[in-house]
């Protein structure tokens, strides 16, 4: 039962929020009860002083204001929705106008004054030699503003460009308060998808593993390790710049390198430059960690919207804002590179096996229902390379057939967040075709490494040992056979229709 309170005295601005969920795409219509319930939900469960705050921005707007505004006013004022915004802000399902106003929620002009904040930096960083702080914020994100500095290390030395990132003020409460919410309100959709005829999800557990994930938005020091750690990643990789720290971090400041440069997503070079521009983000962000994997597992940014990815004026790209990242081990690597190959192969049993080696399944018979469907989809022409393979790990999960262990659920994220980047920056360019080039090439350096190897050992080369090529070229006869055995059964269905 939603609780009265504060916010029931304007029914007039609340029906407007949950009028909101008009915005779900026609196929999600389904979906749009059951978003409003949680909607209401969740704006019932903050505190009066939030829900008054709420309010007063959605009166502050024009009656006429379209939907789309009256979402970025209320994402803007609760981090975890701003969060999600920035999320699904390039995700082609939604329709423009939506998208456009959701992408402002990745470079916000500062609210934060630098008074307010002043306190805070003298208290962690004090007084630093050669600092001249500037005269006025910068930019500000979910949980973050941004303050620049000039340092001068010595005298006679050139100055350093820098900026202090620091927490908003306030937003660690927030964030808590609607963090503590989140378990709550998944088991509340739970319970609201019988009442509505929807398949019961688990979104308990989802909704409880992001709060988790989340919570490290506001863990600077993190990010810092963070920092050192991609800056080993990328330090052979001359057009990629990633911030460089300064000596005078503190846990709850963070300074860095200052990044000038646009928004990758701007449209400012010719269609050419722009494909190499979306090749560049898809190398970066997902194909060089992937396939660079050693024992120490593969680190990905877990946040890759196109506020956090910067192209300068010399052609880098810039990826900033590493305060959520995720790691696969060598073995799930392994595994998806398994699952694909038993999709290349039509091979169902192999498709399982490296489920069950990136999940937890829970129903078997389901597991081989969302298979068999996706290998007939590759049998029917689609490239089961990422989109694909993802597109399976929902029907997985929405069907509760498989539980996908965090970091596999933020890697998901993160690729359908990356996706849409992908396609901002250029039409032309797909993720999957980025990725096998890069595999390949990773395949072709290991194998004058080959020999040396055991012949189950993946260490070398793509992930792949010389006993799985050499189980690709014994199965090629059976991977014929499926494929006619296929072909056949959808000939006959088809006569029979």
């Amino acid at each position: 039962m939603i609780l009265p309170s504060k916010i029931e005295q304007h029914s007039g601005p609340l029906e407007m929020l949950l009028q909101l969920t008009e915005l779900l795409p026609a196929n999600y219509a389904q979906y749009r009860p059951l978003v409003a319930d949680g909607l209401s939900f969740f704006l019932q469960r903050l505190s009066p002083l939030r829900q008054q705050a709420i309010l007063a921005a959605q009166l502050a707007l024009p009656t006429a204001a379209s939907r789309e505004r009256r979402v970025l006013s209320l994402f803007r004022l609760c981090p975890t929705l701003h969060k999600l915004g920035q999320v699904v802000a390039h995700d082609r399902r939604l329709s423009a106008d939506l998208r456009a106003r959701l992408q402002e929620l990745e470079t916000l002009a500062p609210t934060d004054s630098l008074a307010a904040l002043r306190s805070l930096l003298d208290r962690e960083v004090g007084t630093v030699a050669g600092l001249q702080l500037g005269q006025e914020t910068i930019a500000e994100g979910s949980v973050a503003v941004v303050v620049p500095f000039v340092w001068r290390q010595a005298k006679g030395e050139a100055p350093q460009r820098g900026v202090f990132k620091l927490l908003r003020p306030g937003v660690q409460d927030r964030l808590e308060e609607e963090l503590a919410i989140w378990p709550l309100l998944g088991t509340f959709l739970e319970e609201r998808c019988a009442h509505h005829g929807l398949p019961v999800l688990d979104y308990g557990n989802t909704l409880e593993m992001v709060a988790r994930l989340l919570a490290n938005e506001v863990r600077l020091d993190q990010e810092q390790e963070h920092l050192r750690q991609a800056a080993d990643l990328y330090a052979g990789a001359a057009d990629i710049l990633i911030p460089r720290l300064f000596p005078f971090c503190t846990p709850l400041v963070t300074a860095m390198e200052r990044v000038d440069g646009c928004k990758v997503t701007h449209q400012d070079l010719p269609a050419g430059e722009m494909c190499q521009r979306a090749e560049r983000v898809t190398r970066a962000l997902l194909a060089q960690p992937f396939w660079g994997s050693g024992e120490a597992g593969a680190m990905f940014h877990a946040d890759p919207h196109a506020g956090n990815l910067l192209a300068t004026a010399d052609g880098r790209l810039a990826i900033i804002d590493w305060a959520l990242t995720t790691r696969l081990t060598k073995a799930q690597c392994e595994a998806v590179v398994q699952l694909v190959l038993g999709a290349v192969t039509l091979n169902e049993t192999r498709v399982c096996t490296a489920i069950a080696a990136l999940g937890q399944p829970g129903d078997e018979t389901r597991v081989q229902v969302a298979v068999s469907a996706a290998i007939a989809q590759v049998r029917c022409g689609r490239f089961p390379g990422f989109d694909w393979m993802t597109s399976l790990m929902d029907s997985l999960a929405a069907a509760s057939a498989v539980r996908f262990p965090e970091e596999i659920a933020l890697f998901r994220k993160a690729l359908l967040t990356l996706s849409g980047v992908v396609a901002d920056v250029s039409g032309q360019t797909g993720m999957d075709g980025v990725l096998v080039r890069h595999g390949a090439a990773q395949f072709l350096r290991g194998l004058m490494w080959r020999p040396w190897a055991w012949a189950d050992s993946r260490a070398v080369g793509a992930h792949l040992s010389t006993a799985d090529l050499v189980g690709l070229w014994a199965d090629l006869p059976a991977t014929t056979l499926r494929f006619l055995a296929g072909d056949r059964g959808g000939r006959r269905g088809a006569v029979r229709q």
